[in-house]
Formats: C-alpha cells, structure tokens, sequence
C-alpha cells in the first residue's frame, strides 16, 4: 500500500474536520430547538391551565404586547393569531404585578 503524500493526509483530515464540525453545529442547532420548544410548551401550558390572574392572565397580557414585535412574518403571526387577540377581564398590562388586577 502506497504512504499518502502529507498534503494527500491534510486534506483528508481537513475534510473529517469539516465533517465533524457540521455534525456539531446540527447537534447545537437541535439543542437550540429543543430549548424553545420546552419553553414554549411551559408557556402555553401555563396559559391554558394556571387561573392565577398574576401569572395567566400578566403572561397573556405581556405576549398579546411583545409578540407582534417580535413577529417579523405574517406566517409566525398566522400561528399566534388565538394568543394575539384580546381576551375580556384581562388585566392591562398597567396593572400587571402590582395587586390593582381584579380576579
């Protein structure tokens, strides 16, 4: 068997590195999802099941006012468009966190 050229070897090992570090950057990118899709499961579960009006009804109100900002295409906002409209005895975000919301 022939000895490969040392140019023939770091061109080898070049290719296994950059292999390596695009199996790495899709395993960063899965963790990264993973994340968001935990914390957005605790999100919508809290809203759906916590009657406390502090934390279901102040996390509500706070995301029907950052989401639109934060939303940059109509797709994403298509997919909140149950979360974005206004819910009646809601507390205004005014009053959220400092006891003045009525349960």
């Amino acid at each position: 068997m022939a000895h490969k050229s040392i140019g023939e070897r770091l061109a080898q090992l070049e290719a296994q590195r950059k292999t390596l570090q695009i199996r790495l950057s899709k395993q960063e990118r899965a963790i990264d999802t993973r994340r968001k899709v935990l914390i957005g499961a605790l999100v919508l579960h809290r809203l759906e099941n916590d009657r406390d009006v502090q934390i279901g009804g102040g996390l509500a109100a706070w995301l029907r006012s950052e989401l639109p900002k934060f939303l940059t295409r109509d797709g994403d906002r298509d997919l909140f468009d149950d979360l974005l409209k206004p819910q009646a005895n809601e507390p205004s975000l005014g009053n959220i966190g400092n006891g003045s919301a009525a349960s």
